[in-house]
């Protein structure tokens, strides 16, 4: 059998448990040194490959691979970065192509959200086009869970667990020091477009009475007068109220409650809807009102991984390896629930070009009535992706991540000019 190179890369946001599925990929590639010949990674995901930024990952010694599974971020360095289609920029593939040719390229492994399964059809197409033999693999990663194909996404549960957590903590914080006065907690997660995470707070209670009492999300239109009728409510019958917010939350008019800028790209940021929300609290209502934006934390605590997610994130690294050296083309391994409990679950492959920037959301069955919770089929859903801890090493009272020493591999080409 005949022995081909591979690359892999990341890309989007990265998650608590994507360098786990990079020492997934790795790791199995090692293990078929009969079929595999040198494992690159490139330097920021797309970007170092159309500039040729490579690593060949035998520079990692066993321990560091090891290392390597229990860091968060991303290790390689990630981008957000849409390739142009083919048409449109032909002079972009021409330099992508000429970089797998001179590395011996025969497998393409791009661990992403849906923006990057874009990308892998995309190659994909031009590949064919081109004659070129490549097997384009999409390795699934969002902590948004907002990823078409696949029961979940890995780095989701690990973003979960933190932010119930956060909403568990707080909420004992808050009530503690609850008075007659009134009190709310309002807690602003990621969620642009979904409210996954901002569902997966609704874990931090056993009772109706505990925190968070309410969660806003963008899959439901933000009704002022409703939202605040139940804050006031809350507040008359514990002394506190704990809120939940979506970044994304939107008016019935499809405006955004709150947002910061635009990029170059003329791309909204998000951030501050939290706060607007707690203002508006204390402004109509009175209550003394705090809040909180973890922002970066949510998706970076590796040390408060899901083991549930760190398994997901390594099955599907090893999985997207296999798929490459078998030669199959324009696929991404996805996680298939066989049932809730116990949690038993396997892999199957996704088409990528069938999934391409799709959004997966909220479903209306998991979203209470008034549209200020979630119901108990969202729990069950939830519940099992927040399950066991995977712990790092620790040092010095902190965990003890790795510095990894990466050496880009002697370039081939001329400098890339965009």
């Amino acid at each position: 059998m005949a022995r081909t190179n591979l690359l892999y890369a990341q890309s989007g946001g990265v998650t608590a448990v994507i360098n786990a599925t990079a020492a997934a990929v790795i790791a199995a590639a090692r293990e078929r040194d009969d079929a595999v010949g040198t494992l690159f990674a490139a330097r920021n995901g797309i970007l170092g490959v159309l500039g040729e930024d490579l690593i060949d990952t035998a520079v990692l010694g066993a321990e560091e691979v090891d290392a390597l599974a229990h860091m968060p971020g991303g290790a390689f360095g990630s981008c957000r970065f849409d390739l142009d289609p083919p048409e449109r920029n032909p002079a972009q593939y021409d330099r992508l192509f000429a970089v797998f040719a001179a590395h011996g390229i025969g497998g393409f492994l791009y661990n992403g959200g849906n923006g990057s399964m874009d990308a892998v059809a995309k190659l994909s197409a031009a590949a064919r086009a081109r004659g070129y033999p490549l097997a384009c693999v999409g390795v699934p990663k969002t902590v948004d869970n907002d990823l078409e194909g696949t029961d979940c996404s890995p780095g989701f549960g690990s973003a979960a667990k933190y932010a119930a957590v956060a909403m568990l903590e707080a909420g004992i914080d808050v009530a503690s020091m609850a008075s007659r006065s009134g009190r709310v907690f309002v807690l602003e997660v990621m969620g642009r477009n979904a409210g996954w995470i901002a569902a997966a707070t609704a874990l931090a209670a056993q009772t109706a009475d505990e925190p968070p009492h309410i969660i806003l999300m963008p899959e439901i239109p933000f009704d002022e007068d409703a939202f605040l009728a139940a804050v006031d409510a809350t507040v008359k019958r514990l002394g506190y109220c704990a809120v939940t917010v979506s970044e994304g939350i939107r008016r019935a008019n499809g405006t955004l409650v709150m947002e910061q800028d635009h990029d170059r790209k003329g791309h909204v940021q998000l951030g501050g809807a939290g706060q607007c929300i707690a203002r508006l609290i204390h402004a109509r209502l009175g209550h003394k009102h705090h809040w909180a934006i973890p922002d970066y934390l949510q998706r970076a605590a590796g040390h408060l991984v899901s083991a549930v997610d760190h398994a997901h994130a390594s099955a599907v690294g090893r999985a997207a390896v296999e798929a490459a050296i078998a030669g199959r083309d324009c696929v991404m391994p996805a996680i298939r629930r066989l049932s809730d409990e116990p949690y038993r679950w396997d892999l199957e492959f996704a088409d990528a070009a069938a999934i391409a920037n799709l959004e997966r959301r909220v479903p209306a069955h998991f979203i209470r009535a008034d549209g200020l919770h979630v119901t108990d089929a969202a729990r069950r859903y939830l519940r099992p992706l927040i399950e066991g801890e995977v712990y790092p090493a620790f040092a010095r009272g902190v965990p003890d991540y790795r510095r990894l020493k990466l050496p880009a591999v002697p370039r081939k080409l001329a400098s890339y000019v965009p």
